[in-house]
């Protein structure tokens, strides 16, 4: 795209589709699609805020935007995050929470609390907790919590079954004795569920030791691409690690990553506080990320890496393909996971793919349960 022609989509953006001005978009068929998905945003965001009697006097014959789907303010700000620099994004953000009336999300703590938990509420928090404070930033944290235990309920057992079963091909469930009970582990994970008034402990986890971990330990290294179209990937990374990590063979290393590296190993086990630490947003480096995966095997034999991005790389191609190419010839397993989620539909670099695949990776796009079933193919 040339200079002029990026001056007069600029133009094309702020005067938008109603304008006088008949301009045409100019570019690829990729650039023009996505410049089309930015003005359906802003149209969505300057017409709820303009009012009825700014677009048509008489507040008579209004109409709607030409975009393909109807928009709402959860699917907007996800798409948002997606399509516009960071810090545009947020100018955006706030003028939307301002003019859609979206602050007592953020400022009251009761309606917070009153709206039911799930994966849409879930995102929305997680995209907009960089503006939430106090009570209602410990809410929007609750909320995270109860949304991850819910999908680590709903996958769990599957998952644990298709792995264990895969890999003690003579046991179709681990056998929990009490001779094996964890009990400092199980009291100390369960101190936050101390009940004051009943001067009870709540167990909602109970942990084992296992006796095969001494011997047969894979080292799982999930390093996960803090993109804003990631986040679904990145809300089901954070259950899997939890599941992962709950196996009696995996010692997991936990990974996020955007140019900068933030390590969570220690935090494996609570995906919500990894959820509440993930910065959507910002530029890509996976070459660096990898390098740091790289460090952290020991015994390449029995380590997997499982990188979970898009493959929209920022940083040089060449320093990702030649890591990704030590990593292999390591004797480790490498895997690009483009997508995790409940739909496993993925937008990424089909090239770059291609060419990690060519050299031996695994390049694809998995729901959690096809996750679990391959990691049991894998360990087996």
């Amino acid at each position: 795209m040339t200079t002029e022609e990026q001056v007069l989509n600029r133009w094309r953006l702020i005067l938008g589709k109603q304008s006088d001005q008949n301009l045409d978009f100019s570019g690829s068929d990729r650039e023009i699609r996505g410049l089309e998905d930015m003005e359906n945003l802003l149209e969505y965001l300057y017409e709820q805020a303009a009012g009825e009697d700014v677009r048509q006097e008489d507040g008579q014959n209004r109409k709607g935007g030409t975009g393909k789907s109807r928009l709402n303010a959860a699917k907007w700000i996800t798409k948002v995050r997606e399509l516009f620099p960071k810090q545009t994004a947020e100018v955006l953000e706030k003028q939307a929470l301002e003019e859609f009336h979206m602050t007592e999300l953020l400022t009251d703590k009761k309606v917070l609390e009153q709206i039911q938990p799930d994966m849409n509420l879930l995102k929305t928090v997680l995209q907009l907790k960089h503006l939430m404070k106090g009570d209602v930033l410990e809410t929007a944290k609750i909320i995270a919590q109860k949304v991850a235990d819910q999908l680590r309920e709903k996958l769990e057992n599957d998952i644990r079954r298709s792995v264990l079963g895969r890999i003690d091909r003579n046991s179709s469930s681990p056998v929990h004795s009490a001779r094996n009970l964890d009990i400092k582990k199980t009291i100390r994970k369960n101190l936050k569920h101390y009940d004051p008034d009943s001067g009870q402990l709540i167990l909602q986890d109970i942990y084992f030791n296992n006796r095969v971990k001494k011997y047969s330990t894979w080292r799982v290294i999930i390093a996960i691409d803090e993109s804003g179209s990631m986040l679904g990937s990145v809300i089901y990374s954070a259950v899997m690690a939890q599941i992962i990590s709950k196996l009696p063979f995996a010692d997991v290393k936990l990974i996020i990553f955007d140019t900068s590296i933030v390590d969570l190993s220690g935090q494996a086990e609570d995906p919500a506080e990894i959820l509440m630490s993930v910065q959507l947003g910002g530029g890509t480096d996976i070459g660096k990320a990898l390098a740091y995966c790289e460090q952290l095997i020991e015994t390449p034999a029995r380590t997997c890496v499982l990188c979970v991005t898009d493959l929209y790389e920022g940083a040089p191609e060449k320093y990702l393909l030649n890591t990704s190419r030590n990593i292999l010839e390591s004797g480790a397993k490498l895997n690009f996971l483009t997508a995790l989620d409940e739909t496993a539909n993925p937008a990424y670099d089909r090239q770059l793919g291609q060419k990690l695949a060519n050299m031996g990776a695994f390049v694809g796009a998995l729901t959690p349960e096809q996750l679990g079933d391959y990691i049991g193919r894998m360990f087996s």
